[in-house]
């Protein structure tokens, strides 16, 4: 079977999506159809926006769906006259088995980990909280359970120091889009092979979870560690942001953003959450060693550098970050 014959349904919604959507149409396989998540209003004004794949697949002139419910009769029935050979779904929803095992070839997906490490709704965030050197991608097969199915591709890249989530993700997003064509490619030529995610580890105590990030999950505990309240930082810059409190003097507590911090060795046994300022930078005490804060936003403000915050911030008047 060529390109043009295989008919391929593209799921996705963000940016994240879009490059391996890109890389497929530019290279000549045949998307007969893209479904993506229902528009909603964004911003002050409740404007409607539409999702990434949606602006591409009008671009391109590509049919599309955007059902509110996977169960819908009316949704299944629309799909299945795109007569699909395989689906490939990148950051979309679960879908029900009827969705999944509807073509014949399959349906598979990319996860932004190396599969079975880091199941779950932010793998990407979690891979940098938690300090890994090393990350990846990974196509697999679709299954009853949750990023569970056999695992076709993979591929890792590292993660830097000087990396956040925000970078790692457009270094995923790059090798995604390549290994979901090597994926389809593999299809094509009847080359695939897989490989169950339990072979991969001996018990589920060694896998570690990516769920949803929630608002509690990107406070700061100045308890915590430099190293882990700086991965923390990493792993959710620029978004949704880590956060802490600044309280003053007068016990006013006032939250505040961190995008950006550096570990600095120290010996101090100040209370965590204590603080000393010059004009250019904020040290902050932390459970074991200092934070420094090279970034941070305070509410109705712009992202600011630290200097930049500290010339028009009275810190003199505040007495602990918590």
């Amino acid at each position: 079977m060529e390109k043009k014959d295989l008919r391929i349904v593209y799921m996705g919604t963000p940016d994240f999506a879009v490059e391996p959507l890109r890389k497929l149409v530019e290279g000549g396989y045949n998307i007969v159809g893209c479904i993506t998540m229902p528009d909603k209003p964004a911003g002050r004004g409740h404007k409607i926006q539409f999702s990434p794949v949606k602006e591409y697949a009008i671009e391109k002139n590509i049919p599309l769906l955007q059902p509110e419910k996977l169960k819908d009769e009316d949704f299944q029935s629309d799909l299945k006259a795109w007569n699909a050979d395989l689906q490939i779904v990148v950051a979309f929803r679960m879908l029900p088995e009827s969705v999944w095992n509807m073509p014949r070839l399959g349906t598979f997906n990319l996860h932004a980990s190396l599969l079975p490490q880091y199941r779950g709704a932010a793998p990407i965030n979690w891979a940098v909280i938690n300090g890994e050197k090393e990350t990846g991608v990974t196509t697999f097969f679709l299954t009853h359970d949750i990023d569970t199915g056999n695992i076709i591709l993979q591929e890792k890249i590292k993660i830097e120091e000087c990396d956040n989530v925000g970078t790692v993700h457009d270094k995923l997003m790059t090798i995604g889009a390549d290994i979901v064509t090597k994926t389809v490619d593999k299809i094509l030529d009847g080359s695939i092979s897989t490989t169950q995610q339990s072979m991969l580890y001996k018990n589920e105590a060694e896998l570690k979870p990516a769920p949803k990030i929630f608002k509690e999950t990107c406070k700061i505990d100045f308890g915590q560690s430099a190293t882990q309240i700086h991965n923390l930082v990493r792993g959710l810059s620029p978004y949704p942001a880590a956060w802490c409190e600044l309280v003053s003097k007068k016990g006013e507590a006032t939250p505040v953003k961190i995008f950006e911090t550096e570990v600095i060795p120290s010996e101090s046994k100040e209370t965590p959450g204590s603080f000393t300022f010059d004009k250019k930078q904020i040290n902050v005490q932390t459970g074991e060693g200092t934070i420094r804060i090279k970034s941070i936003q305070y509410p109705g403000k712009k992202r600011l550098s630290a200097e930049e915050f500290l010339r028009g911030f009275r810190m003199e008047e505040m007495e602990k970050f918590c």
